[in-house]
């Protein structure tokens, strides 16, 4: 979770309210406070709150919070004659563009300072590491407009921020420390989406890097800002900068973005409407609040509200709040401005006593025998990818039906829900490969298999002398224990040697297989002495029940 670094001075001096009070009443908010220093404090924050990444949304937040200021702040944006053309040609790489223009805004060290910091947030969290959106901020003294948004050759030049020389798009993506880094996203495109200005020289490469021609200095008094990306996301971090911006006292105006169907404005920061009932509060609180402190808790939470007929609220949320998106994300905020530390704790009206799940009596049986047989447990992600999955064990799979992807993977290695454990346990003894062998390896864990979760136990083992007569021993002894009659077959499993693999057979169904790991694959994870392994599904072989 991103971790902010507030100053006391700043802080103090846009919240009105000293040190003290401030450190007693903010982890009431919903946050931790990391560190406390003579000069700063540090505070972790969730992730579903983005709009306190920065010193003006914490003030803000905590004016509401303290009755200092209860209530929707109103913002304006004044409309003017800034214009942004989209072109064909960047709708199939980066479609989604915005931008609004900062008038009468004081760049000093504590500007520049919280604009850096929630911009690298931004990046990190809605943004996907800049998969879905990025920031640009400009000197707007130095962009002239209108400016046009499209999608340009590998070949197209400009001197990139932070250096004094001429690159190519090509260059800066081989180069250039942010190309470098960021060249992922745009990895497979022929065309690269570019900003460029009415003499036809570039501000920004986004999502890699700005031009250093816009570059912002504490000399700058006006910004232009720009986010691009692919959805809502966008919007959404635009607004929450111009709000910042508009808290510390600047003036916003808005960019007309053409495209080549239609046109908008942006930034946009009227709040949104959303209808709360009242038996819907009470049922999700657990208890009764009186109209009045209903009220009053929201305006604490910075909304405004007002009573409807029909036993709800009219709640209007502000621009900034990026989370709200549900009504139980508002009762929520009901709590926190209510204060938790304000609700009374009480017994439940009914008692019962707690039972073991079948699934875990399960799993811990499992671990529990591995453990005897000698081997080392190790618990690794639930998430993977098909490469690793699949392609290198020689399987093959199709999504939904035999895996589960991600819709929105932060990288290439967490792509899917994991089907099998044998994958990681030999990228755990491709990473041990400087100790000592033998090395005996287990883990009893969750896997995903055509959208149902199973839980498997599966275990390796590495050393010069490794085979499959060992491995049968292992898995012999295992079914020994929990006590199965079993029978082997030989395997197609090409993750094994052929004849020298096989699926464990009970009662006329496959519940898994072992063997001698096939050397295509021992090569793919860098394995370079003989690995045997097992892997067994629990399910087929007891009711372990469903987890909810």
């Amino acid at each position: 979770m991103p971790v902010i670094t507030l100053y006391w001075d700043e802080l103090e001096r846009m919240v009105g309210v000293e040190r003290e009070r401030i450190l007693e009443r903010l982890p009431m908010l919903g946050c931790d406070i990391e560190r406390v220093e003579e000069e700063y404090i540090d505070v972790e924050f969730f992730p579903n709150r983005p709009d306190l990444y920065s010193v003006e949304g914490v003030a803000r937040a905590l004016r509401g919070f303290l009755d200092i200021e209860p209530g929707l702040r109103k913002y304006s944006v004044k409309d003017a004659d800034w214009k942004i053309e989209v072109s064909e040609s960047v709708l199939e790489v980066r479609p989604r563009i915005t931008g609004c223009v900062v008038r009468n805004i004081k760049v000093n060290d504590e500007v520049i300072r919280s604009l850096m910091q929630i911009q690298e947030d931004l990046h990190w969290t809605i943004g996907r590491n800049r998969r879905k959106m990025a920031i640009g901020v400009h000197d707007l003294s130095k962009v002239y407009f209108p400016l046009r948004y499209e999608g340009v050759t590998s070949d197209f030049s400009f001197v990139p921020l932070d250096y004094d020389e001429v690159m190519t798009v090509e260059e800066i993506l081989s180069k250039h420390p942010k190309g470098v880094e960021y060249a992922f996203i745009l990895e497979g495109k022929n065309r690269y989406p570019m900003i460029v200005d009415s003499k036809d020289e570039a501000i920004s490469f986004p999502p890699i890097i700005n031009a250093e021609k816009t570059r912002v200095t504490e000399k700058t008094t006006d910004l232009f800002i720009d986010v691009t990306g692919f959805d809502e996301n966008v919007d959404k971090a635009l607004n929450i900068l111009a709000s910042m911006f508009f808290d510390r006292g600047g003036e916003i105006q808005s960019v007309e973005i053409i495209y080549p169907d239609r046109s908008e404005r942006t930034p946009n920061l009227n709040p949104r409407e959303f209808s709360v009932k009242k038996d819907e509060i009470y049922s999700l609180l657990g208890f009764r609040l009186n109209d009045n402190e209903i009220i009053k808790a929201f305006e604490k939470m910075r909304y405004g509200v007002e009573v409807e007929a029909g036993d709800s609220f009219k709640v209007k949320i502000p621009a900034y709040r990026a989370d709200i998106m549900h009504s139980w994300d508002l009762i929520e905020d009901v709590a926190i401005g209510f204060g938790y530390d304000r609700i009374e704790p009480v017994y439940p009206e009914t008692n019962t006593i707690g039972l073991t799940h079948p699934w875990f009596e399960c799993r811990d049986l499992a671990r529990e025998i591995m453990l005897g047989l000698g081997f080392l447990e190790v618990i690794t992600f639930t998430l993977t990818n098909e490469r690793l999955q699949y392609d290198y064990l020689n399987r093959k799979a199709k999504p939904w039906e035999d895996f589960v992807p991600l819709q929105h993977p932060l990288t290439e290695d967490h792509t899917i829900l994991r089907t099998s454990i044998l994958p990681s346990l030999l990228e755990v003894l491709s990473l041990n490969r400087h100790h000592p062998l033998p090395q005996k390896i287990f883990e009893v864990g969750d896997v995903v298999v055509g959208k149902q979760n199973r839980l498997r136990a599966s275990a390796v083992i590495t050393h010069s002398k490794a085979n499959f007569s060992e491995i049968r021993s292992v898995v012999q002894a295992f079914m020994k224990e929990i006590g199965f009659d079993w029978e082997a077959e030989e395997t197609s499993d090409g993750a094994f040697i052929p004849g020298r693999g096989a699926d464990v057979i009970v009662g006329g169904n496959k519940v898994g297989s072992f063997g001698e790991i096939h050397p295509e694959v021992l090569e793919r994870f860098d394995l370079t002495t003989p690995v045997v392994g097992l892997e067994i599904d629990l399910p087929a072989l007891f009711d372990t029940g469903e987890l909810i």
